[in-house]
């Protein structure tokens, strides 16, 4: 099945009011590279519902715990990072189970949203 690429796609106005966010915030984080919303032909940004988590989980680091733009980068390269070594690690493991290799530890399924709260780190429900 195909999916639409317009479907889950929000407008840079729907985006900044839904999460109280000036529109020029949005440009900048893009400038920044902490995100990169997909553009129509006519050069309008659309952000995938996938672009609103990465959205949300920057808010939460700048707003709740303060987190300036150079520490919201590591963070979001550091998560990026450790969700191609959960990738890697499950294919390795994948691999040898279909050499034959028994008892195979598997490592624990990761959503990888986690939630940060001034306590720490909480996994999302």
């Amino acid at each position: 099945m195909v999916k639409d690429p317009r479907m889950g796609a929000y407008m840079i106005g729907v985006v900044s009011t839904r999460y109280s966010v000036h529109p020029q915030t949005l440009r900048l984080y893009e400038r920044e590279g902490l995100l990169c919303p997909s553009r129509t032909e006519g050069k309008t940004r659309l952000y995938s519902d996938e672009d609103l988590e990465r959205l949300e989980f920057i808010l939460n680091l700048t707003r709740d715990l303060g987190v300036n733009l150079a520490g919201v980068e590591v963070v979001l390269t550091l998560r990026d990072r450790l969700d191609r070594l959960q990738e890697d690690l499950e294919r390795m493991a994948q691999a040898l189970e279909a050499a034959g290799i028994k008892d195979v530890p598997r490592p624990a399924p990761s959503t990888g949203l986690v939630k940060l709260t001034p306590q720490g780190l909480r996994k999302r429900s």
